[in-house]
């Protein structure tokens, strides 16, 4: 195929390492994600590239050419160099294969560079730039289909499945980050084998649920996993969120609504110096999953209304549980969870107003959490009636208002009392105990309700409070 590029398109660094490789009578490949990306605009610094070199015959080549090496993949025919700011994988030809029970595939490596692309996942990454005279390799038709923005797979689908089923978890991927169409016999496939997708660790398909999340739509991605039935192994909370509506209306399609608070929280991140900026995982994560706490609590009483008392508590929990099983960090797990458990806080504030009391303790329990939950909040408002949105997003306002009124005042997000425990235990003379922590609490609940009274009024108040709680006892 005729040459697309010239060399000013290309990373230098593939340039360099193509004619490395031609020197020493080896091919090299730009392959991928690498490849597409050019069609789409984009510059890479994660670099693919594949060879009919061996393993060992790539590490003789630029081993000491690169700034760094490792051979952590070397089993499965990948060398990872570091040049400068790019980072490169460099594999053998090869083809391999999922055993229908196993998690690792069987390596085989190859010959032919048009071989090691009808190995690989999906047309659109099919393609391949030979180095260094840049002619593009695509007898797979990516070219096209990344055109008409059609998913497919260089073979049959079932077959690229059987090869490796996270390649499922990838379709659903590229919908979302592409905003791309999957082919008729691709979803067909992944609905066949939907259960296959059960022999891939947790790590990796948490991996790619999290590229999914902060795709360009993804909305579309995860419809793909729930249409499929992908998402009853992987996900099964969303899927559960498809309630039967009853028959007088009197609740909402609880999976669409998540759907669409998740795409109108997109729409509320912010630029690279804001305060979310975009995309951000945990954000769109948490307005996915803040009503999965729904159909554990629904309750239809006599006269046909519909109820989910205290599914925001549940939800919490869910999340937590479910994230643990995909392998998530503790820190992403507490913070989903933390906005899941908070997103019902706000209702009720227009009707009745809060206490400055209130509003202190709202900020302190979402602690850093806040700009998230500030955005997770307005997005969570779906209702088609505009005197209703307006209300809300009103005493949102209001409530965004006082908040930053009374973070002039004082630090909200860092709130504590105005003694600490040291000073507690040689006001009150005790010892390390749960006494202190009563105390402390105490304390803290009176800077929460009056604000700050200063070490003079707080002591005060402390020994008043230590008086009555001792004679109560």
């Amino acid at each position: 195929m005729a040459n697309l590029f010239d060399s000013s398109s290309i990373h230098p660094v593939a340039l360099e390492l193509g004619k490395l490789f031609e020197q020493r009578g080896f091919e090299l490949s730009l392959v991928g994600g690498p490849v597409r990306d050019l069609f789409l605009g984009e510059t890479a610094l994660d670099l693919d590239f594949t060879t009919n070199a061996t393993p060992d015959e790539t590490l003789d080549v630029a081993s000491d050419w690169a700034d760094a090496h490792w051979e952590i993949g070397r089993d499965f025919g990948t060398i990872g160099l570091r040049k400068g700011d790019a980072m490169i994988e460099v594999t053998t030809y090869r083809a391999e294969a999922y055993d229908a029970d196993s998690r690792k595939p069987t390596v085989a490596f190859g010959r032919k560079l048009e071989d090691d692309l009808f190995r690989r996942d999906f047309t659109i990454n099919s393609m391949a730039l030979r180095l260094p005279s840049l002619e593009l390799v695509d007898p797979y038709g990516g070219v096209k289909d990344l055109s008409a923005a059609v998913l497919r797979t260089p073979g049959t689908p079932e077959d690229s499945f059987s090869d490796d089923p996270l390649r499922m978890m990838r379709a659903a991927r590229f919908v979302s980050r592409l905003d791309i169409t999957p082919a008729p016999e691709l979803v067909q496939a992944m609905n066949d084998m939907a259960e296959r997708i059960t022999i891939i660790s947790a790590e990796r398909v948490r991996d790619e649920l999290v590229k999914l999340i902060i795709g360009k739509n993804p909305r579309r991605g995860i419809e793909l996993l729930v249409n499929t039935g992908l998402a009853a192994h992987v996900l099964p909370e969303i899927p559960a969120l498809q309630m039967e509506t009853d028959e007088h209306h009197h609740h909402k399609d609880v999976y669409e609504h998540s759907l669409t608070v998740m795409m109108q929280a997109v729409d509320l991140e912010t630029g690279p110096d804001g305060a979310v900026p975009a995309p951000d995982f945990t954000l769109r994560f948490a307005a996915l999953m803040h009503d999965v706490g729904k159909p554990a609590t629904r309750k239809i009483d006599t006269n046909g209304a519909v109820s989910f008392r205290h599914h925001d508590v549940v939800g919490a929990k869910l999340v937590k549980k479910r994230m643990r099983a995909l392998r998530f960090d503790n820190e992403t797990i507490k913070n989903v969870a933390r906005l899941v458990e908070l997103h019902m806080r706000f209702y009720g504030y227009g009707d009745a107003g809060w206490t400055d009391s209130a509003v202190r303790r709202y900020v302190r329990d979402a602690g850093d959490q806040l700009e998230r939950l500030h955005r997770l909040t307005r997005s969570d408002v779906t209702t088609r009636n505009r005197r209703k949105v307006q209300r809300l997003r009103k005493a949102y306002d209001d409530l965004e208002r006082r908040v930053a009124e009374l973070a002039e005042q004082e630090e909200l997000n860092s709130m504590r009392p105005d003694l600490d425990g040291q000073q507690i235990m040689s006001i009150l003379g005790i010892e390390p105990g749960p006494m202190v922590g009563k105390a402390y609490n105490y304390l803290l609940n009176l800077r929460l309700d009056e604000g700050s009274l200063g070490p003079e009024e707080a002591e005060r108040r402390l020994k008043q409070w230590w008086a009555e709680s001792n004679t109560v006892n």
